[in-house]
Order: structure tokens, then C-alpha cells, then sequence
């Protein structure tokens, strides 16, 4: 069982995204970099980290779909389905929004990537930022572009050990071994902005069952 992120982990970690930096942060998948996703600059240096081309959106943590909404995003009939029957989990929505984040964050139509973590520590840090009003987290893998995501907390920690300090906080100010990530698959990834759902990318939920539940 994993244990429960204590409050100081947490306050720690908003600090770090209140100065602009950014976290790394274990997921049920693999462990995700979170910065706030309305500060350009927090934005700029995570996707600088990360060797991240501009044009290609980040997805955000919520903690629930009424965070979503919070946020401007829309819910259609599909992405409804979809999300009541796996959210807490290890599916992203793309959804139409009318939120303003930081450059690269959302797509180019406006569209926004969600998530929604059971991950005790993922899911904890997607409530502060909420209450901070530091803006929604990001949740973009722990890698840099074109590598395979860290999947462990070893792994986390060799892929931080270079990084500057007042950029990205050590997996270890924010989890510890016992909070690691829960696997190497990542998120299922399904585009609700058309009329019907496209799945762009299979991770822990196969497509059968992605379009199974978005038709039923």
C-alpha cells in the first residue's frame, strides 16, 4: 500500500511552483513534471528541462472533472463516460477549453490535456494547487524528449541528478520509496473534441475497452 504525502512534502513542493520551478512527481503510471501550467516562465524552464518542442501541448493534473470545468474545459457526452468510468486513472482526455495558460501548454485550438491521478501524491498536489490558486499542475512525463519516462523512484533519481536545484525539485523533497510510481505503462490518451472520441494513444486502457465504454 502506498503511504499517505505528508503536509510538509506538499508545502515544500508549493514553494518550489510558487517560485516558478518545477516538481517531479510520481503518477499510478510513471512518474510526471509538474510546474504551473498559467506561469510562462515556470512553463519555459520545464519544457528547456525537458528539450520539449513549443508546439506540443502539455497535459495538466485536476483533481477532479469539476476542476476541469474550473478551468473552462467542456465535457461532452463521450468524455463523460469516459471519465466516470476511469478517473481516478490512467487516462487523459483532450477537451475543448476556453482557459489561458502559458505558451505550449494548450493545443493550438484551444484544446486541453487532463488527467486525474489516484496517485495519493499526485492527487495531493493537484488539491494544494488548486486551493494556492497557483494554477493547475502540468503532467507531462519524467524524461527528456525522445527517452523513455522514469517508471521507479532509482529512476527518477538519476534522471534529477544533474538538474539545477532552483529548477526541479528531487523526487525526494516531494515522495519517498514508499510513494513511488505505480508502473511503466503510461496513460491511455483519448481526443474528445470531435463528434466522436479518437483514441491518440494506448497505454494502461486498451482501445476495446476506451470505445466500449465511451458508446455504451
Amino acid at each position: 500500500m502506498l503511504a499517505t504525502p505528508t503536509s510538509d512534502r506538499v508545502a515544500d513542493a508549493m514553494c518550489r511552483l510558487g517560485a516558478d520551478g518545477f516538481i517531479a512527481y510520481p503518477t499510478e503510471t510513471v512518474w510526471g513534471l509538474g510546474a504551473c501550467a498559467d506561469r510562462p516562465r515556470a512553463v519555459e524552464r520545464l519544457m528547456a528541462w525537458k528539450g520539449r518542442a513549443p508546439d506540443a501541448p502539455i497535459a495538466v493534473l485536476v483533481a477532479d472533472a469539476e476542476a476541469g470545468v474550473e478551468l473552462g474545459c467542456r465535457f461532452d457526452v463521450h468524455a463523460r463516460r469516459l471519465v466516470e468510468a476511469y478517473w481516478p486513472g490512467p487516462l487523459m482526455v483532450v477537451v475543448p477549453c476556453s482557459g489561458q495558460f502559458a505558451l505550449g501548454v494548450a493545443r493550438s485550438d484551444g484544446a486541453l490535456g487532463l488527467r486525474c491521478s489516484p496517485h495519493p501524491l499526485a492527487h495531493a498536489l493537484a488539491v494544494a494547487t488548486r486551493a494556492a490558486g497557483l494554477g493547475p499542475l502540468t503532467s507531462t512525463s519524467l524524461n527528456r524528449s525522445g527517452g523513455a519516462a522514469a517508471a521507479t523512484f532509482d529512476a527518477a533519481i538519476e534522471m534529477t541528478h544533474d538538474a539545477d536545484p532552483g529548477d526541479l525539485a528531487s523526487p525526494l523533497t516531494v515522495g519517498e520509496r514508499e510513494l513511488d510510481a505505480g508502473g511503466s505503462q503510461p496513460s491511455s490518451v483519448v481526443d474528445c473534441t470531435g463528434v466522436l472520441p479518437e483514441v491518440l494513444r494506448v497505454g494502461a486502457i486498451d482501445r476495446e475497452a476506451l470505445e466500449e465504454r465511451w458508446s455504451s
